[in-house]
Parts: C-alpha cells; sequence; structure tokens
C-alpha cells in the first residue's frame, strides 16, 4: 500500500510538474530532447510511447467517437485513441518502433504510414501487403525510421468511408542531429473537409465535392486553440491533406519559408518566401518564419468558402432584387415570417447569430438541434470566420504560452470610423487613370452586332446594379450608423509601438 501511495504522490507531482512545463514559454520546456522541440497538435495531442529495450512502442486504437467541431455542435466520427485525427506519433530518425493496432471499429481495416521508408510488408496496403485487420483483432507493425519529416498514417482499407469520416493522423520523425536552425515552436494542423447535413451528426462519406464543413485538426472556430509565440520565436507548423480538395493555407502579418514539401528539407536554395502555401490531397508542407509582429493575425485557408461554417448551397439567390411588398404578402399565409435575408449580402446572418441580435429583435427562431456555429464574438464585433480558421497570437514577454486573450493595440494602430470630410477634396475628386480605355471606339468594330447594341446598352446603366438598399437588411443591420470610438478595453496607452 505504501509502495501505491507513494507512486500516486509521485504521478500527481510529475503531472503538475510537465504541465507547468508545457505552460512557460521556454524553449527547452518544449524539447523531447536537447535537439528538438516537441509538436503541438491543436486540439489533439501526442501519442504516448513506452521504451522496450531499444524498441519505442506505441498503441493506437481505430474506433468510433464523437467530436465536439464546435460548442453544441456533435459529428460522428471514426478515429483513433478517442481523437480525429489521431493523436500524433512523434519519434526520432534512426529509432525501431513498434506499434501495436488493435481494431475497435464494426469493419477491417489497416494503417498505411504515408510517406515513410519501410519493409514492404508494413505498407498497410489491404490485399497487397497485408491482410485486413478483422474488428477485434489486434496487428503489430515494426520498421526502422530511415527519414525525418512530415508524415502521415490512415487506413487503407474502405478508404473513401474511414478517411471521410475522420481516420488520419501525423507521424513526425524528428531528425537525429535536431533541428538547424533550433525551433520553439512547432505546430501541427491537418485539414479535412465533411459534408454534414444540416441537423445532422453523421457525415456522408460517399460526398465528392460538395462539402460544407471544413476543419482545422477537426474541430471549428472558436473551439480550434490558437497558436501562441513569444516575440522573437522561430516558428514551424507542419500541415497535411488526405482528402479531396486543394487548402491554400494563408497566413496574416508575416511571410514564411517553405521548407518542406512532403519529404526531405529542401536546400536553401530551393526554399522559397510565400504567405499563403496550398496543399494538395495527399500532400504535407512544412513552413518557417520568425514570430517577430505582435498581434492576433488570421491563419485560414483562402478558399472562401473553407472559411465559413456548415453552408447550404441549394438557396435561391436573391442578392440585390427589390423586395418591396414581398415581406408582406408572404406575411399573409405564414404570419411568423422574419422577412427576407441575404438581399444585401451574407453579412446579416453572422451579425444576428454570433451577437444578442436576434434576441434584441424579439425573433424566435427555430433552427435544427445539431448546427454549427454561424459568427462568433470578436473584440470589434463579430468574427465572421470559421471552418478552416484560426488566430496566431504573437506577444512580447509572454510569462505563459496560455492563450493570452484578445491583443491590447498600441494607441493609433486600429483602423477608425471617420466622416467622409476626412478625405482630403482633391483625393475625392480624382477619377480613375482612363488611359487603358483609349481607343475604344475603335476597338468596338472587333465585336459582333449583337455585342455592340449590348455594349451601347450596358454602358448608359447606372453602374450600381443593386436594386436594394441598405436598410432591407433584417434589422436594418448595415444601415448607416453614427462615429463610433474603438473599444476603449482593447487600446493600450502605454505606447506607441507596433
Amino acid at each position: 500500500m505504501k509502495i501505491y501511495i507513494s507512486f500516486i504522490a509521485f504521478f500527481i507531482t510529475f503531472s503538475l510538474h510537465a504541465q507547468a512545463d508545457i505552460d512557460r514559454p521556454n524553449p527547452k520546456a518544449h524539447m523531447v530532447s536537447s535537439k528538438y522541440s516537441s509538436v503541438i497538435t491543436p486540439n489533439v495531442g501526442s501519442l504516448p510511447w513506452m521504451m522496450d529495450g531499444d524498441v519505442k512502442v506505441f498503441h493506437l486504437i481505430a474506433e468510433p467517437i464523437q467530436r465536439e467541431f464546435a460548442p453544441g455542435f456533435w459529428v460522428n466520427c471514426w478515429g483513433y485513441n478517442g481523437s480525429s485525427p489521431g493523436p500524433t506519433i512523434e519519434a526520432v530518425e534512426g529509432e525501431k518502433v513498434r506499434i501495436f493496432v488493435t481494431n475497435k471499429l464494426n469493419e477491417s481495416t489497416t494503417v498505411h504510414w504515408h510517406g515513410l521508408l519501410l519493409p514492404n510488408g508494413m505498407d498497410g496496403v489491404t490485399g497487397l501487403n497485408q491482410q485486413a485487420i478483422q474488428p477485434g483483432q489486434t496487428f503489430k507493425y515494426e520498421f526502422i525510421l530511415k527519414q525525418n519529416g512530415t508524415f502521415m498514417y490512415h487506413p487503407h482499407y474502405d478508404e473513401m468511408t474511414q478517411i471521410a469520416l475522420g481516420m488520419m493522423g501525423f507521424f513526425i520523425i524528428h531528425p537525429r542531429a535536431g533541428d538547424d536552425p533550433p525551433i520553439e515552436r512547432d505546430f501541427a494542423i491537418f485539414l479535412h473537409e465533411w459534408r454534414v447535413p444540416m441537423g445532422a451528426k453523421t457525415p456522408e462519406p460517399f460526398e465528392m465535392l460538395d462539402f460544407n464543413i471544413f476543419t482545422f485538426n477537426s474541430v471549428l472556430y472558436p473551439s480550434i486553440e490558437s497558436l501562441v509565440a513569444n516575440k522573437g520565436d522561430r516558428v514551424r507548423i507542419r500541415l497535411a491533406n488526405v482528402m479531396m480538395n486543394i487548402h491554400p493555407i494563408h497566413l496574416h502579418g508575416h511571410e514564411f519559408l517553405v521548407t518542406r514539401k512532403g519529404a526531405q528539407r529542401l536546400p536553401l536554395s530551393a526554399q522559397y518566401t510565400e504567405n499563403t502555401v496550398s496543399v494538395a490531397p495527399g500532400e504535407t508542407r512544412d513552413i518557417e518564419f520568425i514570430a517577430d509582429n505582435p498581434g492576433d493575425w488570421a491563419f485560414h485557408c483562402h478558399k472562401t468558402h473553407h472559411a465559413m461554417n456548415q453552408m447550404q448551397h441549394d438557396l435561391p439567390n436573391l442578392t440585390g432584387i427589390n423586395k418591396q411588398g414581398i415581406d408582406e404578402r408572404i406575411k399573409q399565409f405564414f404570419p411568423d415570417f422574419m422577412g427576407l435575408m441575404n438581399i444585401n449580402g451574407m453579412g446579416e446572418m453572422f451579425e444576428m447569430y454570433g451577437t444578442s441580435t436576434m434576441m434584441d429583435m424579439g425573433i424566435k427562431l427555430k433552427i435544427p438541434p445539431n448546427i454549427s456555429p454561424i459568427g462568433n464574438p470578436g473584440p470589434f464585433g463579430v468574427i465572421e470566420m470559421g471552418g478552416m480558421f484560426t488566430v496566431f497570437k504573437v506577444r512580447d514577454n509572454l510569462t505563459s504560452y496560455v492563450d493570452p486573450g484578445w491583443y491590447q493595440h498600441p494607441l493609433g494602430t486600429v483602423a477608425e470610423l471617420v466622416t467622409i470630410d476626412a478625405v482630403p477634396q482633391n483625393i475625392r475628386e480624382m477619377k480613375m487613370n482612363q488611359s487603358n480605355m483609349t481607343g475604344r471606339e475603335n476597338k468596338m468594330r472587333d465585336i459582333s452586332w449583337l455585342g455592340q447594341e449590348e455594349e451601347k446598352r450596358t454602358h448608359k446603366e447606372a453602374k450600381n446594379w443593386m436594386l436594394s438598399q441598405p436598410e432591407d437588411s433584417m434589422g436594418g443591420l448595415h444601415s448607416v450608423r453614427g462615429v463610433e470610438a474603438p473599444p476603449t478595453h482593447l487600446m493600450d496607452d502605454s505606447s506607441n509601438e507596433n
């Protein structure tokens, strides 16, 4: 009993010290050795391991799970060890690993170690390299790690269903000689896309193109953990993709070097500077940079639909219509009809769902019981971006890598509302450079007769084709407002430095 109590006390003490190390912004606190930092996989974590002699031993469990993509929005997934993506496997170049895989699914599976150089019988392709792992069975994979870099693992059995439902994970192999240059913050983000009908919990695995949920590590903003760095940290972000779309991932406020494109580290002469990097299906990318610009910086997929949540595409296009009298006519048949939306754009939807505006308007709207958030409160109003979106937070002199909250902007560094009189008169009267329009009449001879008639008609029409008015938005959310001061709680008057 004394031995048992002593072990528990040791474990609790060790856990407390480990948590303190995780929170402390000290590069050594994130080292799995003195040569390289351990990987931070937001909302996921790394797979535990033990040593059996000179072999590093892991245990993966394939199983059905439920994942909370966002507050109150649950999705039925398949994953590993209670997570989708599965926990990150971390090892070191040259190590021998033994990975047990237990199948708790109701169908067979295997694991493919994507990009690894290993014996053919360990490659995980059902029927070609091994028998399938039947439900309830455990298989053993064992091989020596001959490379270093960012790799993946995923099934090669019923790939359409199993990968679509979330079965994938990172396999990170640290270089034996260590990172050169050293990395202080090393993040890993798996890109994924899903088709989850409104109100449903189970994704449609047979979807090929029309996805409506896009995630970082199988969660949506605001649930995705922020990427926190101290000013001056050297940061690496590892990206991976095993689904159908290419994702151009964009970082605000910084430029980065693309240092890996799925295999060996690129030589310095082949590395290139970017602020957006595309990750195609089956690819990984490593980017590296110095966190030298304090602030809260957006990090997101630049496909506009991929930075939104649970879109519905089979809807009529009402943009710009004249809705005069339409609301009243509809209310004759549906008295509780709240009014046409999206006439002046979709911003009103984000504002209504992301704040208390809907309640202030006295609207009681019935929504499906399981739905992703549309808009979330931010420091200056509603943050409309979701989906593949998180925040990269850089601060001076952090004492902890715990999320520091919203950035306190130095005075004079926030865009502000002004009156039109603030715009110099000369600038307001300037016209666009028309030099590229020279010879327009002569060019008309190269256009067909019908095209010429259309050109004459449309050229005379007003440039603003919108028939709607600002007040047509739900609740007048886009009506003209007075000049407002920025939120004072986000202004730091102690310094004028960026």
